[in-house]
């Protein structure tokens, strides 16, 4: 179903194939892809570069239709891939592949103008959208061990607060909070600092049941700052619950794929693929469940669990690096560009771990 960092996949076993026949094959998917008609044999053996008759390519595509690796859509057609089919290609273009040496550098520069973490994720999902011309996402899972960098309070007026906290993996939460009397600005000064120096750098879960067990002390009954101070905080940090963050751009090239050949995207596939990616927690959950670990993810076609989603294609690449995880992916139609999705989600990849690495 999937290729991962191993560069194994779990695809049916079939004979191997020779490589007059990975040949054929390659020319087979690569002519579909770029202009979605049948393959014919005439073409086959004109631009083969192995010398083959015509007829020849013929009895070749006929043993490759038997094994399940091209179909005949008319009977006076030529061919097309199958699930298989691009399956195949896609382990030929990977079992080929060498480490990109395409410089990221002005990705990185794009990147880097932007102010939080989230507007790089986000960035890079536009980015890799634009290189792919497919639906790219960016996924950041929710993660276990959120520390607080930095705590403020805001006067928006006699008794009412905004509450902002700014959590070590940049995310920024901002929370209005009633207060049962009126606060000066001072006081909300010297109790955000008392919070940044007691809790600075520690986890949100740990920092959440200190302050639980601090406002119970005697010593805060006396203490109004520190009371104020702590039940602040507690207002804030209670909503503020590790969530995965999805990022997408370039759905409406989804719409261009409709069906309008062989290979591409029905409009009932549009329609749950939509409501996916609307309905972003169900994205979630699919990406969380094909993403195995770091490195690349192809799940195509018939691979998908999810029969609704067989006529698309999954590209993504997983980095895992000091504790942060991201993954970047495209979704399209089977007759994707196979190699163009995988350099712009593993280019982008590498430059977003490289931003993120310098973030602070």
């Amino acid at each position: 179903m999937s290729l991962t960092g191993s560069g194994r996949s779990t695809s049916p076993v079939v004979p191997p194939l020779s490589e007059r026949y990975r040949r054929i094959l390659s020319l087979v998917v690569r002519e579909f892809i770029e202009h979605g008609e049948p393959v014919s044999s005439l073409w086959l053996a004109t631009h083969s570069g192995l010398g083959l008759s015509s007829a020849t390519v013929r009895n070749m595509l006929a043993r490759l239709e038997e094994l399940g690796y091209v179909r005949q859509p008319h009977t006076s057609a030529g061919r097309v891939p199958t699930d298989l089919g691009y399956r195949t290609y896609v382990d030929m273009l990977l079992d080929g592949r060498r480490p990109s040496l395409r410089s990221t550098a002005e990705l990185e520069a794009r990147l880097r103008h932007l102010a939080s973490i989230d507007e790089v994720l986000d960035g890079a999902s536009h980015e890799v959208a634009r290189a792919s011309h497919y639906a790219a996402f960016v996924l950041a899972p929710a993660s276990e061990h959120i520390g607080l960098r930095q705590i403020e309070f805001v006067a928006l007026g006699a008794s009412r607060v905004l509450v902002v906290l700014i959590a070590t993996d940049g995310r920024v939460s901002q929370k209005p909070v009633e207060l049962l009397e009126a606060v000066s600005p001072a006081d909300l000064m010297q109790a955000a600092t008392y919070l940044n120096r007691e809790f600075a750098g520690r986890d949100l879960a740990d920092i959440r049941r200190e302050i639980g067990m601090r406002l119970h002390e005697d010593r805060v009954l006396y203490d109004q700052l520190l009371s104020r101070a702590l039940h602040l905080a507690s207002a804030s940090l209670a909503d503020f619950a590790p969530q995965s963050q999805l990022f997408v751009h370039g759905v409406s090239t989804l719409v261009d794929e409709t069906q309008t050949t062989d290979g591409g995207i029905p409009m009932g596939a549009l329609r749950a693929l939509l409501g996916m990616i609307e309905e972003k927690h169900r994205m979630i959950l699919l990406l969380n469940e094909y993403v195995e670990g770091p490195g690349l993810t192809v799940v195509i076609g018939a691979e998908h669990n999810d029969p609704a989603l067989r006529n698309v294609s999954l590209v993504a690449t997983t980095t895992v690096d000091e504790g942060r995880t991201h993954t970047i992916g495209v979704l399209g139609p089977t007759r994707m560009r196979y190699s163009r999705a995988i350099a712009a989600v593993e280019t982008t990849s590498l430059a977003v771990g490289r931003v993120l690495d310098a973030t602070p």
